[in-house]
C-alpha cells in the first residue's frame, strides 16, 4: 500500500510538473501563438529562435544577479566631500570581469592594431600610437622608477598585472575591440564564417559586430567567401538557396552584447557582494569592504593577520617589512593574489582603482531615477548614405580625437558604422528623453553648476561648469597647446571628467570602501587607475530560470 501510494504521488507530481511546464511554455514547438504559423524557418519561411535558453558568459566574465541595495556611504565623510550620500538603487543583472584587465590582455589589442593598421603608414600611425598606454605615469621627480617605465607594460614578469596608464577613452576603445574579436570568433566556431576568418583581416577587411548586424554584405570588405564560408552557412544555403537569412541576426541570439565599462552603480554593487549579509528580503547592515568584517586583515585560521588587499598601510609603507610582507606587493600585484569577494571577483578593493562609465557629479540624482542609474548618455544613430545603406567607414575615414594633452587618438577604425547624434525625428513628442547629449540632465549640484555664461559657439547654449579650458589646436601640422592658468575658475568638474572607484596600491584603507568615489579627466592616465569590463545580461534576472513562488 505504501509503495502504491508512493508511485501514485510520483505520477501526480510528474503530471503537475508537466502542466506547469505547458503553462510556462515559450513556443518550444516552433509554432506561433499569434498566428499558428511555423516559426522554424522550414521551406524558406521566417525563423525565430523559440528554444533560446540563457545568455552565455563572454570570456573572462562572471555573472552578477541584480537586485536592490544602498549605494553610497553611511559613515562620516573624513574628506568632507559629501559626494556619496546613501540612496537606494536597483541594478539589473549583468556580467563583469573576474579580474582587472591585465597587461597581456591589453597587449593582444596593441599587437592586433599594429598588424592590421601598421604605424609605419602615416594614415594609420595614430591608430596604434593613440592606443598605447602612457608608461611615463611611473615617473616621479623625486623617485627612481625607470624600471617600471621600461618594463611594466611589456615584460613577461608583469603580464598578469593590471594594465595602467590607460585613460578612460582608451579603455572604452579597448572594450569595443574586445566585443568585435569575441563575436568574430564565435561566428567562426559556430560555422557561419570560414575557418581562420580572423587571419584574413586587413585594414580593408575588418569585422565589426554592428556592421555585420546592420549590413553583413559590407563586412570584410564585402567578402562573401568569409561571411558565407562556414559549414552552418552552407547548410542554410542548401536548404534555402534563395533565402537572405544566411547571416546571423540579433534575433538568433548567437552574438554577445557589447563589452563595456561598468556603470558606477554596477561596479559598487558588484564590489560589495552583499550576498553574505543577506537575510530573506533584506541586508543585515552594510559591508565596509568587499569582504565581511570591519578590518583589512584576515581572521581565517590559515591566513590570520594577512592583509586582504593591496593598499598603502601608512606613510612610507607600501608592502610591509622585508621577509614578512603585509600584502606581498609594493606597487600593483598580480591579479588573483588575494581572495575574491562573494561574487568571485578579485581586487574590487586595492591593487588599482578602476574607471567606470559615468560622468562625475557630486550628487547622484536618485529622486529622478533609481533603476540602472547612469549619468553620461549621449544617444546616437547610424549614419545613412544617399542610397539608404549604413555608412561604413573606409581606411581613409578614421575619426580622430585630439586630447587636451595633445595626444591624438582614434575614436573609430575602418569597418565600423559612422555615428551621428539623434535629432527631432527621434525626440519629437517623447516623454522620457528630448535631446542627444544628456550628461547635464537634471544636474542638481547648485554649488558648482550654476549656468555662468553663454557658450562662445554662438548657439546660445549655457555652459554648466566654470572649469579650466585647456585647448589644443593644429595649424600647418604643428600642435599648439594653451593651458588655462586662470585663478578665477571655481571647479575642476566638467563634462569630460569620469568616475573611478576602489582604492589602489597607493591609497590608504579609507579608499577601499566600495562607496568611495573620485573623478579624473577622461583623457588623462595615472599609474594607479586601471579598468575591467562588464556586459549586460539579456533575458531573465537569474541564470537559473527561477520564478516567483506564487
Amino acid at each position: 500500500m505504501i509503495i502504491r501510494n508512493f508511485v501514485k504521488s510520483g505520477l501526480l507530481a510528474s503530471l503537475a510538473l508537466a502542466m506547469i511546464s505547458c503553462n510556462n511554455s515559450r513556443d518550444y514547438d516552433g509554432s506561433s501563438r499569434a498566428t499558428g504559423w511555423d516559426l522554424s524557418g522550414k521551406d524558406g519561411g521566417v525563423s525565430y529562435k523559440t528554444d533560446y535558453e540563457e545568455q552565455e558568459a563572454g570570456p573572462g566574465l562572471l555573472f552578477v544577479e541584480g537586485g536592490t541595495f544602498t549605494m553610497g556611504r553611511v559613515q562620516d565623510d573624513v574628506m568632507h566631500d559629501w559626494n556619496n550620500s546613501p540612496n537606494q538603487q536597483h541594478v539589473q543583472s549583468f556580467y563583469i570581469d573576474e579580474t582587472e584587465v591585465t597587461n597581456v590582455m591589453y597587449l593582444e589589442y596593441l599587437d592586433w592594431l599594429k598588424e592590421i593598421f601598421p604605424p609605419s603608414e602615416e594614415k594609420y600611425k595614430n591608430i596604434y600610437v593613440g592606443a598605447l598606454p602612457d608608461t611615463l605615469v611611473w615617473r616621479n621627480p623625486l623617485g627612481f622608477n625607470e624600471s617600471m617605465v621600461n618594463n611594466y607594460l611589456r615584460h613577461p614578469a608583469y603580464h598578469n598585472y593590471p594594465v595602467v596608464g590607460v585613460n578612460w577613452i582608451q579603455a572604452t576603445e579597448f572594450s569595443q575591440w574586445r566585443t568585435d574579436r569575441v563575436n568574430e570568433k564565435r561566428l567562426e566556431e559556430k560555422g557561419y564564417f570560414s575557418r581562420g576568418a580572423y587571419k584574413n583581416t586587413s585594414a580593408e577587411r575588418v569585422f565589426s559586430t554592428e556592421t555585420y548586424l546592420n549590413s553583413p554584405s559590407l563586412v570584410y570588405g564585402g567578402s562573401d567567401s568569409i561571411t558565407r564560408g562556414g559549414k552552418q552557412s552552407d547548410r542554410l544555403l542548401r536548404n534555402n538557396p534563395d533565402s537572405t537569412h544566411v547571416y546571423v541576426q540579433r534575433k538568433d541570439g548567437e552574438l554577445l552584447p557589447s563589452y563595456r565599462l561598468p556603470t558606477e552603480v554596477e561596479w559598487e554593487y558588484a564590489a560589495l557582494g552583499q550576498s553574505s549579509v543577506r537575510e530573506y528580503n533584506m541586508y543585515r547592515g552594510k559591508k565596509k569592504y568587499p569582504w565581511d568584517g570591519q578590518y583589512t586583515r584576515s581572521g581565517d585560521r590559515n591566513t590570520v593577520g594577512d592583509q586582504r588587499a593591496n593598499f598603502k598601510q601608512g606613510k612610507g609603507d607600501y608592502g610591509g617589512i622585508a621577509g614578512w610582507s603585509s600584502d606581498g606587493a609594493d606597487i600593483t600585484a598580480e591579479v588573483k593574489s588575494f581572495d575574491p569577494n562573494d561574487y568571485g571577483l578579485y581586487d574590487m578593493a586595492g591593487n588599482v582603482s578602476e574607471w567606470v562609465a559615468d560622468v562625475y557629479r557630486p550628487k547622484v540624482a536618485n529622486d529622478y531615477n533609481d533603476f540602472n542609474y547612469f549619468r553620461g548618455n549621449v544617444y546616437t544613430k547610424n549614419a545613412i548614405t544617399e542610397d539608404g545603406t549604413v555608412k561604413v567607414l573606409g581606411p581613409d575615414e578614421v575619426v580622430y580625437d585630439t586630447l587636451s594633452n595633445g595626444k591624438i587618438l582614434a575614436r573609430t577604425i575602418p569597418g565600423e558604422i559612422a555615428q551621428e547624434r539623434i535629432g527631432e525625428e527621434e525626440t519629437y513628442l517623447r516623454t522620457q528623453f528630448s535631446k542627444s547629449d544628456n550628461k547635464n540632465f537634471r544636474d542638481g549640484d547648485k554649488s558648482s553648476s550654476r549656468y555662468y555664461n553663454k557658450a562662445d559657439t554662438g548657439t546660445g547654449e549655457q555652459l554648466m561648469y566654470d572649469s579650466p579650458e585647456n585647448s589644443v589646436t593644429l595649424k600647418d601640422g604643428e600642435i599648439n597647446r594653451t593651458m588655462d592658468n586662470s585663478s578665477s575658475r571655481t571647479t575642476l568638474i566638467d563634462d569630460n571628467v569620469r568616475v573611478y572607484k576602489g582604492g589602489s596600491w597607493k591609497d590608504r584603507a579609507y579608499w577601499l570602501d566600495p562607496a568611495q568615489r573620485r573623478f579624473y579627466p577622461q583623457d588623462m592616465a595615472t599609474n594607479d587607475i586601471g579598468f575591467r569590463n562588464a556586459m549586460s545580461k539579456v533575458g531573465s534576472k537569474s541564470n537559473k530560470g527561477r520564478r516567483t513562488r506564487n
